[in-house]
């Protein structure tokens, strides 16, 4: 079985680094692997279009970086279903998103961790390509993998705050996002990301996740906005999304290509 770079880094105490993918395209897991800076890519399966061979392909592509390992996003009405056929694809750890209950979280981790009597998951012995398709299915190295998949979960609900302690302290859970777009409209601000209310309950998370011994992770669009975050302790970060820097780019550049028609 596949060590797992992200799983490696928490245990270690180490500051860990990926970046957001929703295009499906195996080379843009490989140019980023490439670099060798990124130690995981999350594939945004939450907001992009996707199928199973596409998941396995971009497992395909991780397996190309010792030094890399790969999460995938998950949206509420799949959480068991997609969190097997990532694992199986290769794809190590899974973000849930629209965590409301601490049931909610308890289904997440059950979803992921092996349907043993010690570790309690729902998680059966399958044949995929991340156990050699037959090779290790149901053995114990798959167990154990699947005790190394690092489960976080995206802290976005109103709800989710006010459970913020009950969930932070379930067995499994490992690392927790906050979510400002998806909080602000919970607490009926849409729009209001930079609101007080919304920036007050994501110190509270980070501060109650590291607290509690769980790893606390910030998405960034740029590296100064990580100082704040390092202040307040926070070791892991997600940085960039594909679709962000291709429109970015596109308004940047395009903008000053207008302006030079203008002036000729």
């Amino acid at each position: 079985m596949r060590a797992n770079r992200l799983r490696q880094l928490l245990d270690n105490d180490q500051p860990s680094l990926g970046t957001r993918l929703q295009s499906q395209w195996p080379t843009m897991v490989e140019i980023i692997g490439h670099t060798r800076l990124f130690d995981y890519v999350e594939i945004v399966a939450e907001y992009a279009p996707y199928t199973l061979f596409s998941l396995e392909n971009m497992g395909r592509a991780i397996d190309l970086f010792e030094q890399m390992a790969g999460m995938i996003k998950i949206e509420q009405e799949s959480r068991q279903h997609l969190a097997v056929r990532a694992l199986s694809a290769g794809i190590q750890n899974v973000l849930f998103s629209d965590i409301r209950t601490p049931a909610d979280a308890e289904e997440c981790v059950r979803a992921v961790r092996a349907e043993t009597p010690q570790t309690g998951g729902l998680h059966g012995a399958r044949h995929g390509r991340d156990v050699g398709v037959m090779l290790e299915a149901g053995s114990a190295a798959f167990v154990q993998a699947l005790e190394a998949s690092v489960v976080a979960l995206m802290i976005e609900k109103k709800s989710a705050i006010e459970n913020l302690d009950t969930i932070l302290a379930l067995k499994g859970v490992d690392m927790v996002q906050f979510g400002p777009a998806d909080y602000a409209m919970s607490i009926g601000k849409p729009g209001a990301k930079r609101d007080p209310e919304v920036l007050e309950a994501q110190r509270f998370m980070i501060e109650r996740a590291l607290r509690l011994g769980v790893h606390p992770r910030a998405e960034i669009n740029h590296p100064n906005e990580a100082e704040d975050y390092l202040a307040l302790g926070v070791k892991h970060f997600c940085l960039g999304t594909d679709v962000t820097t291709i429109y970015n780019w596109a308004k940047e550049n395009g903008t000053r290509m207008r302006a030079l028609f203008d002036a000729a």
